[in-house]
């Protein structure tokens, strides 16, 4: 490919590297020059162009993304169109993500025009999620370039996506006198979740004395009609003659590993019993957050193999968050604080499809829409709560009388959605990590959507974007950390922060919160549909 600045006697069928104005007329970045587009740039005064020209070797940009798609071989796995060089992977089906880790370096090592970027390995995905991005970046790549690859690629899967199965799951709890009976129960409603999530159905529970024989016999009793079975100790395993290790041997199984380099979840038993997985948890296990056990029974539940030398492996990465229940925490230190959210509620738009009512007025359960909204945002713990409001500024201030809510008044809304935002970043306290970008005209989102998104933002350090999603596909609202405040006084017009979250340089968690990510109420149909009524309003 020859790049560079290129006369106009010699630019015919090139392609532009920046946009460039013919007239009054603009000539986009990767546009292909005609020769009408030369004629005009001639016309109005441009002799040359910084442009790229294709070689008799070269490949544009989205015919070589497609040819290196065609040439990858995954499973569970959806590839979108190409465009302006990229194909976005998808995942078919909810599961979790493997990937030939060499494979994926070898080709980004052949040549810099290529790259392929992936989710991290046994990563768990919901359908639909982006799983992986190969982007050309330069307009073209050379045949020579993308022959290597295709020898690379050559009879290895790449990627794939392991879909969960409908695993049957069986729980035994030992006892002790110790042990209270609510703390048991309480177990069973933390695994019968997980294992919901992943596909599975806790089939039945077997709660034996803490000795090895009763132990053993009803691990043989579960066997029989389950998958996994997963031991909760009354107390934790601390050698390999243990109770739960021992009855796994006398059941007739075989345990494989004592311990794991996870923490928290280091005192987990990998065993099995006829080909079944035979698990023995840890006591960390017995809360909802992440720990050991979950690497191990996430994989089980989507027929992936774990060996040994998997678990030894876990230990890079296996530094987890700590628990607060823990006895006797691993580190002394106060924990760090959390970072904190506010939420802008947008309220300053027309509602130019309404027929002259204001959305925002109408009732829901009798309570205008725009106090709902923020209610919601106050209850979600908003560090502030903003109020972003221009059209009929006055009438939705009144209908926010009384709540600890920031007025922010919107001047300029009738030009577009990037103003509010603007005027949202000016609000937002130094002391606030992130903000929470949340429509005012989505009735079906709840307190516990937002802080599901909160507590996400701040389980990372507040430093990723987090993004409501509706079967995979985006929503709203949106939490921006504060490194891209600055960015969004670049946004004009009536655009949103799309193009900041999708620009692909900085990392995006989708959260998954149903319809409600994507119910709005801009018609009257629409707004008597979700349940609200009309009010007439008055000026």
């Amino acid at each position: 490919m020859i790049f560079g600045s290129t006369p106009l006697d010699m630019a015919l069928g090139a392609i532009l590297a920046h946009s460039t104005h013919a007239g009054a007329a603009k000539l986009k970045k990767g546009h292909v020059l005609t020769q009408d587009d030369i004629e005009q740039l001639r016309s109005a005064g441009v002799s040359e162009v910084t442009a790229a020209r294709l070689e008799t070797d070269d490949v544009e940009e989205n015919a070589a993304a497609r040819q290196i798609t065609g040439v990858l071989q995954w499973f569970g796995i959806q590839a979108g169109p190409a465009s302006t060089g990229r194909v976005n992977c998808y995942a078919g089906s909810a599961g979790l993500f493997t990937v030939d880790a060499d494979l994926i370096n070898a080709v980004n090592s052949v040549d810099p025009s290529v790259t392929i970027a992936t989710l991290k390995p046994f990563e768990r995905v919901e359908q639909g999620q982006m799983v992986v991005t190969i982007k050309i970046i330069p307009f073209a790549v050379s045949k020579t370039v993308l022959d290597e690859i295709e020898t690379l690629a050559c009879q290895r899967n790449a990627f794939g996506v392991h879909a969960f199965s409908d695993t049957r799951v069986g729980l035994i709890q030992t006892t002790l006198a110790s042990v209270k009976p609510g703390v048991l129960d309480k177990t069973t409603r933390v695994v019968d979740a997980r294992v919901a999530a992943s596909g599975g159905a806790l089939i039945g529970e077997l709660r034996p004395a803490h000795e090895t024989d009763p132990l053993a016999a009803s691990i043989r009793q579960m066997h029989r009609n389950s998958d996994i079975v997963i031991i909760f100790g009354a107390s934790a395993v601390v050698d390999k003659d243990d109770v739960v290790p021992a009855a796994i041997r006398a059941a007739g199984g075989m345990v494989h590993h004592i311990g794991m380099p996870v923490d928290p979840g280091n005192l987990l038993v990998l065993g099995e019993l006829d080909g079944k997985p035979v698990i023995g948890a840890p006591g960390c296990a017995r809360s909802p957050k992440e720990n050991g056990f979950d690497w191990v029974i996430d994989r089980l539940m989507a027929d992936i193999l774990v060996t040994k030398a998997d678990v030894v492996g876990m230990g890079v990465g296996g530094l987890l968050m700590e628990i607060p229940t823990r006895p006797q925490p691993r580190d002394p230190r106060p924990p760090l604080p959390k970072p904190t959210v506010a939420i802008a509620v947008l309220a300053a738009g027309r509602s130019t499809r309404m027929g002259g009512a204001n959305k925002l007025l109408a009732t829901f359960g009798g309570v205008p829409l725009i106090r709902r909204s923020a209610e919601l945002a106050i209850e979600a713990g908003g560090e502030p709560v903003i109020a972003v409001l221009g059209h009929m500024a006055k009438e939705c201030s009144a209908a926010l009388d009384g709540l600890p809510v920031s007025i922010a008044l919107n001047k300029d809304h009738t030009s577009g959605l990037a103003s509010s935002l603007h005027v949202a970043i000016r609000h937002v306290p130094p002391s606030a990590d992130g903000v929470m970008i949340m429509l005012a005209d989505m009735p079906a989102l709840s307190a516990h959507d937002l802080q599901t998104m909160v507590r996400q933002f701040q389980s990372v350090g507040g430093q990723t974007v987090v993004r409501a999603t509706f079967k995979g596909k985006r929503g709203n609202p949106v939490i921006l950390p504060r490194f891209l405040f600055d960015e969004v006084f670049t946004l004009a017009g009536d655009v949103g922060a799309r193009h900041l979250v999708e620009r692909g340089d900085i990392p995006v968690i989708d959260i998954e919160l149903g319809e409600a990510a994507a119910i709005d109420v801009d018609t009257p149909d629409m707004l008597r549909l979700a349940g609200g009524t009309i009010v007439e309003t008055v000026r």
